[in-house]
């Protein structure tokens, strides 16, 4: 039998043993039933907290090493307060042999008992322990008692903030709340999705727990049956810690997704059968309890729990194949093999478009051939070098293989047929081998550089340094030039950045570009130019983001004016002339063949113009604020009060009259979503002047990510989704014809 309401590790605890001497008995209370349905015990551990293990563990060292002599041969008068023979296992259809505890899986007896399974089994020890009603919320009461008043208090000049509570009292430093300490990411400039990409200044859409005087919750031990999905807990999204320990518990509602923030969570004692899926949801889970249920197999989606560092599994008849990977190889590899085992989901529905003009407009726009549209679409594709377990852990291991996620992208991009593809995080080597030539096979060519320090490296290494690609429509677009912008260069140009320490402490240090491309369209000999630029995505290089976007403007201004002075596209004949092979006079006006010329522009901001790629800013920041506004005040927060010149002095101001595609429908919800941020990072810039929106590629099936912990995963082959519009350019103002010079007669002197 098991032991879903009283485990055989605490009988020498129960009324009547010579340990009972609680001074926490309890009442008749109308919810716990009648009395003695709640088994009283010891005083408790002075903390519930993590440490409340570790500093109980010096009963298994208490020999020179774990269990090294059997427990039956223990001598009578030997008496170990903590010994796992206390707590045997219930039985899991093993016998158990000479040699071994009673706590052990039960395997051969030449099988040592692996670290990761006696740190689990020691804390089913002390989990067991802990059945009494409100056990760590009444030990956390005690151990934050104050000292009495005879006392001299000693206090911590040190502490930042005061403790925090459970179930209404202060938690002492022992809490079983385990300090998120992620570490960061092994790339400087690529997102660690467990601690956001950007800045930390408030951000609506970011993973961040609410904020409470309490988050941690303590329900066990008083004999609950039942939570329906309605309950008012799973409205209580700010909990760290939920204890639901030794009640009745049969089943847990899928609801308790809704509990994103939670860290522990402690089912162990009831009567559970199985766990919900849904439990893979909740990402920031660093402790799991299922001690002492009837749980005989586990749900693949937890293998998105990448945080897990317990998984506990003691005392439930589990498969024989899940337990023997957790005995041997710890949590963390069981979790790998759910992750990886998990079937692959449904896949969402397909994004739509919205549409920002009427239907009866864009029929008009269609049915007039002078109406000149394009479409552009931005990516960042996850660089090969950068999707790595230990970056995203909660995405299975093939899904995260480049030959798969490589298919994914090019298929993606190959459908929606964009006039111009602008992708970030491409490697030298898979542009050269797989993006040029299959993109080359669809009509596309490509402009690319590579990030800066390409230029320190050889060999393979130098094949993995990713940069900006622009693919354009070769047989719609001419491209006229090409031109890197390429941050630190700039820097070390400008004078008045010369004698600024913060440029080469912060800037200098990020080696971003952006690629600029001149094109002309070959029909219209319409000029368009098209930057596609990554940003540093440091979130404690706000002010460098600022500085390198402000670098791009001004560059990209002055590629602009000087293409401005080229001269206009030499075009072929009509299309009804040029059908006509015929040298006839129909061909010829006046004797001289007719030939067009494309538009001209007297300056670059009437050129129309695309700033568009991973900005690794959301909306709100200052280089949101920037690029929309055309300036920002010189002591702006983003800045961190760090010195850069003239930007710093005068504020920054640009001229190019640009707003983000996707602000009149309204920016996405996130266009990067991560088990740790979920955000708007992309954007496609335009020039308002000469450049209009008809449509934007809508959102993600949110029925869809409502089950998904992050990208990227089986359908998405990136941490960032792709963004699309639709542009028409805007006709030139038409110049007012000029009036006519009026005739000038002579004054008449009257005489004849």
């Amino acid at each position: 039998m098991y032991y879903p309401q009283q485990s055989p590790g605490i009988a020498h605890k129960l009324p009547g043993s010579h340990h009972d001497q609680s001074p926490w008995t309890r009442s008749h209370h109308p919810v716990l039933g009648p009395p003695g349905a709640q088994n009283s015990v010891g005083p408790p551990p002075t903390s519930p907290g993590y440490p409340l293990y570790n500093g109980n563990v010096h009963a298994l060292h208490h020999h020179h090493g774990p269990f090294s002599h059997p427990i039956p041969g223990h001598p009578t008068g030997h008496h170990h307060q903590n010994s796992l023979s206390h707590f045997p296992s219930p039985p899991n259809g093993h016998t158990p042999q000479h040699g071994i505890s009673q706590g052990s899986p039960g395997s051969a007896a030449s099988q040592m008992i692996t670290p990761h399974w006696q740190q689990q089994l020691l804390k089913c020890e002390m989990i067991r322990a802990s059945r009494s009603p409100h056990h760590r919320a009444r030990a956390s009461a005690m151990a934050s008692r104050t000292v009495t008043k005879s006392a001299i208090p000693i206090t911590n000049p040190n502490l930042a903030k005061p403790a925090a509570e459970i179930n209404g009292t202060k938690e002492g430093e022992n809490s079983e709340k385990i300090e998120d300490k992620s570490e960061a990411s092994p790339h400087i400039d690529h997102p660690n999705p467990a601690t956001g990409p950007v800045s930390d200044t408030p951000r609506p859409n970011a993973i961040g727990r609410p904020e409470n005087t309490w988050n941690s919750l303590d329900m066990g031990g008083v004999f609950i049956k039942n939570i329906p999905p309605t309950s008012g807990l799973f409205s209580f999204t700010f909990l760290a810690n939920l204890y639901l320990n030794h009640n009745a518990l049969q089943s847990i509602p899928p609801q308790i997704a809704k509990l994103r923030h939670l860290e522990l969570l402690d089912l162990s004692g009831n009567q559970l059968v199985t766990v919900p899926s849904e439990l893979g949801m909740l990402t920031q889970l660093k402790e799991l309890y299922l001690f002492d249920n009837h749980i005989v197999n586990l749900p693949p989606e937890l293998g998105s729990l990448h945080q897990l560092q317990t998984l506990g599994v003691e005392g439930n008849p589990l498969d024989p194949s899940l337990k023997q990977i957790v005995q041997k190889d710890g949590t963390p590899a069981l979790v790998a093999y759910l992750r990886d085992s998990c079937p692959v989901p449904l896949p969402p529905l397909e994004r739509s478009w919205t549409n920002l003009v009427s239907p009866a407009e864009r029929e008009t726009m269609q049915s007039d051939p002078n109406v000149e549209t394009f479409t552009i679409l931005s990516y960042n594709i996850l660089a090969e070098k950068y999707a790595t377990e230990r970056m995203y852990g909660y995405t299975p291991s093939w899904a995260l293989q480049w030959d798969y996620r490589k298919e994914l992208i090019l298929t993606e991009v190959m459908n929606y047929r964009a006039d111009f593809l602008c992708m970030q995080e491409v490697d030298i080597g898979n542009y050269e081998e797989y993006f040029v030539p299959h993109l080359g096979e669809a009509g596309y060519e490509g402009v690319y550089w590579p990030k800066s320090r390409y230029k320190t490296m050889t060999g393979a290494e130098r094949r993995q340094v990713d940069g900006c690609a622009t693919f354009f429509n070769a047989n719609k677009y001419q491209l006229v030039e090409k031109q890197l912008v390429e941050f630190s260069s700039l820097a070390m140009q400008r004078p008045d950045f010369k004698k600024t320490d913060d440029m080469f402490n912060r800037v200098l240090g990020k080696d971003h570009v952006a690629v600029v491309g001149l094109f002309e369209n070959k029909e219209t000999g319409t000029r368009l130019i098209v930057t596609n630029v990554h940003v540093v995505s440091d979130p404690q290089f706000r002010d460098v983001k600022l500085v390198q976007v402000a670098l791009m403007v001004d560059e990209v201004e002055k590629i602009a004016n000087n293409f401005a002075k080229y001269p206009p596209r030499l075009l072929g004949p009509p299309a009804d002339l040029a059908d006509n092979t015929s040298t006839s006079s129909d061909n010829l006006l006046d004797g001289v063949q007719t030939s067009r010329t494309g538009p001209a522009y007297t300056d670059g901001t009437k050129i129309p113009m695309i700033v568009c790629g991973d900005f690794n800013s959301i909306p709100g920041s200052g280089v949101y604020e920037f690029l929309s506004n055309g300036a920002i005040p010189s002591q702006h927060p983003d800045f961190m009060s760090h010195t850069y010149g003239r930007y710093t002095s005068d504020g920054l101001r640009h001229r190019l009259g640009l707003r983000s595609a996707y602000a009149a429908a309204g920016e996405l919800p996130m266009t990067n979503y991560t088990a740790g941020f979920q955000g708007v990072l992309d954007y496609i810039w335009y020039s308002t002047s000469n450049l209009a929106v008809n449509a934007v590629l809508g959102e993600v099936d949110k029925s869809y990510l409502e089950k998904v912990v992050g990208f990227p995963n089986a359908h998405f082959p990136s941490d960032h989704i792709c963004i699309m519009s639709e542009l028409r350019v805007k006709p030139p103002p038409r110049e007012a014809p000029a009036r006519p010079t009026q005739p000038t007669f002579p004054q008449s002197n009257g005489s004849h």
